[in-house]
């Protein structure tokens, strides 16, 4: 398998050469660029399986590599590296795209790489780099890139529901009825959702979109009713601050 490292600083491209010579052993051949029109003009040649682009580089950002390939190039996996702040990561793990944060770590690398092989030949890269640039644009992040047997499935936060947690796995419901489940715990979720007002935990099996919340029942210590009439329930130290949060919307 042959990977391609896109980045201007040698000293990056060395060490990111390192770790992956060290931690990838699927991994056989490291080729790299100095910038991004010589890595496309090894990508249209030597057809690398992984490319890790650099996104701050002089002249073109590695987000502009959409502009240089065409639609049916894009059978490799991409990893930025980059230096970004929290906001612009937010939006890479919304996007579903794999990064490094620099310093990159070699636990980091290996761990990329792997999601990166499994995800090859049906990951829809040209999308999920579609959705990578609108969410970096814009001061509003407003889909999220769910990870499906095909592919990813970009979602409207709006038409998500609720989650459920069913132990490693995640139940993402939405406003159509259909169900998408994700082998990725609820956790993962409450943590890359935590910036988005209108969804809230009350327990810890459960994150709602408050958006669709049809009623509170005091019964049987008291339990929310959404939309779909699913019924979820509220955790005994939440009940105070739901409460609060409801008498205050709208």
């Amino acid at each position: 398998m042959t990977a391609l490292i896109i980045d201007d600083e040698k000293k990056a491209r060395q060490v990111l050469h390192i770790l992956i010579e060290e931690n990838c052993p699927k991994i056989t051949q490291i080729l790299e660029a100095e910038d991004l029109l010589s890595g496309i003009e090894i990508i249209k040649q030597e057809a690398p399986s992984i490319v890790f682009l650099d996104i701050e580089m002089p002249e073109h950002s590695g987000l502009e590599i959409l502009n240089f390939i065409e639609k049916e190039v894009y059978n490799f996996e991409i990893i930025f590296t980059t230096a970004y702040s929290e906001y612009a990561i937010q939006a890479f793990q919304l996007s579903a795209i794999d990064y490094l944060l620099k310093p990159v770590r070699p636990s980091q690398v290996k761990v990329a790489v792997d999601k990166a092989i499994a995800f090859l030949g049906s990951s829809q890269i040209n999308k999920r780099l579609t959705e990578l640039k609108s969410s970096l644009q814009e001061a509003n992040f407003k889909k999220i890139g769910l990870p499906v047997a095909d592919g990813i499935k970009f979602v409207n936060f709006e038409d998500i529901i609720l989650l459920k947690a069913d132990s490693m796995y995640t139940t993402v419901i939405l406003q159509n009825k259909s169900e998408i489940v994700i082998s990725k715990p609820l956790k993962h979720f409450v943590e890359l959702l935590d910036k988005i007002p209108t969804f809230y935990k009350p327990h810890r099996s459960y994150l709602i979109n408050l958006k669709y919340i049809q009623e509170y029942s005091k019964k049987d210590g008291g339990y929310i009713v959404m939309d779909n009439n699913e019924s979820v329930s509220i955790s005994k130290d939440k009940k105070e601050e739901f409460l609060t949060i409801v008498q205050n919307i709208g």
